[in-house]
């Protein structure tokens, strides 16, 4: 018998709805609370890299989630100012194999609906919408359960109710979003790949979303202004001006790619410090009510996944709700404080310039596809410890 029978998730995104489902499947019983009205879209696309499909595939969600998403054949690296190759990491059916899973990119809002439908067929969950939450005795008052999960993001009001958990801080990056239709998009955006065009202070992003049959771009470049927190917003004049700037210099392909995208939203990227994410008893943060990070190596969604699993396993396994908290945090801390150091070195790396960016593009020229395959085997090959 699990030593947490019941818990309330606040928090409808990716982590709250994954949780939910692993804990369900555990047999403790879960009510999500949800402040929005009904869930939307945050954000165009992802993408799911092996350590986080494979959970979704334990928790059977693969097949439902194959049909809505595309397997690239590569991750490349390419030079944004001549497009040509620096560095290409196999996916697709190399992924499966060496990985045991596949790697995925796909809309955000198409990952949660399949978790959303999941998780209305599973008797051991419900989920609440319209229902804000802003500390975690409202929380109990509205589902009165054993433990509280706060899975509310990057601004989670319940980060204050866990002592020693810090605020969220602007990272110093800002990242532009927009869809591309494939029949318009130009011959530079590869339709079989993910690709990260790497330029001085800024790097663009690009792969097929197959549902919406567009590119999803985004394109990320240094401002040291902190902008007022939030999701997204439309960018102004001003705004766009300096988009353009941060890729001044840009293959001109690429750079017409930005001066013509429709409706850009500018996206502020914060991330949250090293501070507690429990309280050791009835609370604990996910996702990225706990360690929001930059996307630097895409492993946001991927994070909050491999939360909802372990916090599922140790809740079912552990002889009480604080030894199993301190079990979790412990080891997801580790797990997650070698991902951030991943990030920072992908972002120095894609952002280099001058002589750093020439050694960088030598190093990768020596190495082949294998060898780089091999430096991702600890993120990729990730198996939630039981």
């Amino acid at each position: 018998m699990p030593s947490v029978r019941s818990a309330t998730i606040v928090g409808a995104g990716i982590a709250g709805l994954t949780a939910a489902l692993a804990l369900a499947r555990r047999g403790i019983a879960c009510h999500v609370l949800e402040q929005a009205p009904a869930l939307e879209e945050v954000g165009a696309g992802l993408q799911l890299s092996p350590n986080a499909s494979r959970i979704l595939a334990d928790l059977g969600l693969l097949e439902a989630l194959g049909a809505r998403w595309s397997e690239p054949d590569h991750i490349l690296l390419s030079s944004g100012r001549t497009l040509a190759p620096l560095a290409s990491v196999p996916a697709g059916a190399f992924a499966r194999k060496r990985w045991g899973a596949p790697y995925g990119v796909l809309p955000r809002a198409a990952l949660q609906a399949v978790l959303l439908e999941a998780v209305h067929r599973e008797p051991l969950a419900t989920l609440t919408t319209g229902r804000r939450i802003d500390t975690v005795e409202a929380a109990l008052a509205a589902a009165p359960a054993d433990l509280v999960i706060a899975a509310d993001g990057v601004w989670s009001a319940l980060r204050k109710d866990v002592p020693g958990a810090l605020p969220a801080r602007y990272s110093g990056t800002i990242a532009w979003r927009f869809l591309v239709p494939c029949a318009a998009a130009p011959s530079v955006l590869d339709p079989r790949a993910v690709t990260a065009f790497l330029g001085p202070r800024a790097h663009l992003v690009a792969y097929p979303l197959a549902g919406a049959q567009a590119f999803n771009i985004v394109a990320l470049h240094a401002h040291g202004q902190a902008p007022a927190a939030g999701w997204s917003r439309s960018g102004d004049a001003a705004a766009r001006s300096r988009l353009l700037d941060a890729f001044s210099g840009w293959h001109a392909d690429l750079r017409r790619l930005l001066a013509e995208a429709r409706d850009p939203l500018m996206w502020p990227l914060f991330e949250c410090p090293d501070g507690a994410w429990t309280d050791g008893g009835k609370v604990v943060l996910i996702g990225d009510a706990a360690h929001a990070m930059t996307p630097f190596a895409a492993q946001g969604a991927a994070m909050a996944i491999e939360d909802a699993a372990l916090l599922a396993n140790r809740l079912a396994r552990a002889s009480g709700t604080g030894p199993a908290l301190r079990q979790f945090e412990t080891s997801r801390r580790e797990r997650v404080g070698r991902v951030r150091s991943r990030g920072a070195f992908n972002r120095f790396a894609y952002h280099a310039r001058g002589p750093v960016a020439l050694g960088r593009d030598l190093v990768l020229s020596l190495r082949g596809p294998e060898s780089l395959a091999g430096d991702l085997d600890w993120l990729y090959g990730y198996r939630t410890p039981d």
